[in-house]
């Protein structure tokens, strides 16, 4: 199986690359992610899976070990197929990917395009308690900060502040103050707005 490629970047595009390793060209399709990720310079180093089916063997390739290895618990998922999950990645980035699995957080996983309510739903049950395990995020503290910031943005929203701004400043107030109380949030989040 081919796991990794070092070369000089020939083509790059939003949605693949084709890299030259001593003369022979590798088309490889990555993620908005990895596209941003993505070195200015020649050489490039993508970390691969390789998908083989009957009619094709196709490259996935990311910018780090950890995007791989949520894209591949993610197309582990029955209903999750290689593009859906490489679809997932360029519209989170595996942080957010990781986060929202871990807090139970079905809104921002149906909010990729192509993700109904049944796969959501699935994604979660298949893959919280591996994404717990793997990545040792504490599952209680990642809940709680859930639950106060949709208790301060409900606050934000009744003050009259628009949800989309809201929602903006409160995730920077968190990811400031991780264990930040629902008034810690909110007077944090006025002081912003």
């Amino acid at each position: 199986m081919i796991t990794q490629l070092q070369g000089r970047l020939v083509e790059k595009s939003p949605t693949d690359v084709v890299i030259d390793c001593h003369g022979v060209g590798y088309f490889v399709n990555i993620s908005l992610h990895t596209f941003a990720q993505l070195p200015t310079s020649e050489n490039v180093k993508l970390f691969t899976h390789l998908q083989v089916r009957e009619d094709a063997h196709i490259l996935y390739g990311f910018s780090s070990i950890v995007e791989r290895e949520i894209f591949r618990l993610l197309i582990s998922v029955s209903g999750v197929g290689a593009s859906t999950a490489r679809t997932m990645l360029s519209s989170l980035s595996p942080t957010q990917v990781t986060e929202a699995i871990a807090s139970s957080d079905v809104a921002t996983i149906q909010s990729v395009k192509g993700i109904g309510a049944k796969t959501a739903q699935r994604v979660l049950l298949d893959l919280k308690d591996k994404i717990l395990k793997v990545y040792g995020l504490d599952d209680v503290s990642m809940v709680s900060s859930n639950t106060n910031k949709n208790e301060a943005l409900s606050a934000l929203d009744t003050l009259g502040f628009t949800r989309k701004q809201a929602e903006k400043v409160c995730d920077a107030v968190i990811k400031e103050y991780p264990q930040a109380t629902i008034e810690e949030i909110i007077k944090q989040a006025l002081k912003k707005l």
